[in-house]
């Protein structure tokens, strides 16, 4: 399997082909991939298929995307979410 380099929050890492945008911030060690826009608590990936968006993710400048759903390509770039993305 061939591996593609991803920027997590400023940091690139290697991670495989196919992998998630989620599976690639929790392997760059991120603790949470976003807060919540009501009460600032941190969350982070919860069942990793799309059921509780609990990952919403800025990706390539998008904000409030799926990040578990979404496949990594080389030169991606992942960030946290901040409360201000989500009502962009």
């Amino acid at each position: 399997m061939s591996n593609v380099t991803v920027n997590v929050e400023g940091k690139a890492i290697s991670v495989p082909a196919g992998e998630s945008a989620a599976g690639a911030a929790l392997a760059a060690g991120l603790t949470h991939t976003r807060v919540s826009p009501v009460t600032g608590e941190p969350r982070a990936p919860y069942c990793m298929m799309g059921v509780c968006f609990e990952c919403l993710m800025v990706i390539d400048g998008v904000p409030s995307r799926q990040a578990c759903m979404v496949p990594v390509r080389e030169g991606m770039r992942i960030e946290r979410q901040t409360a201000v993305e989500v009502w962009k």
